[in-house]
């Protein structure tokens, strides 16, 4: 399965860019899956980040929700406008 991973603010500067499309292992098939495998690959921020938010496919969604080939997952910190 692959998908588009798009990381935003502090974690996009943390890691040192602002997305990857990865080829998933099988059994990954939500959103924390997604994540704790990443961590895995060397993206400690995302572990560390304090109220990580993400969606999919523009969504809001939680870590339990599903992916499925070809969606896109944004990770980011809480962030406010002015």
């Amino acid at each position: 399965m692959s998908v588009r991973i798009l990381y935003f603010a502090g974690l996009k500067e943390a890691l040192g860019l602002p997305g990857e499309t990865v080829e998933l292992p099988a059994g990954i098939a939500t959103v924390g899956g997604l994540r704790d495998w990443l961590v895995g690959q060397g993206r400690d921020k995302l572990v560390t980040a304090k109220n990580l938010r993400c969606a999919v496919n523009q969504d809001m969604a939680k870590l339990d929700a599903t992916i499925k080939d070809g969606d896109e997952i944004a990770f980011f910190p809480p962030v406010t406008g002015g």
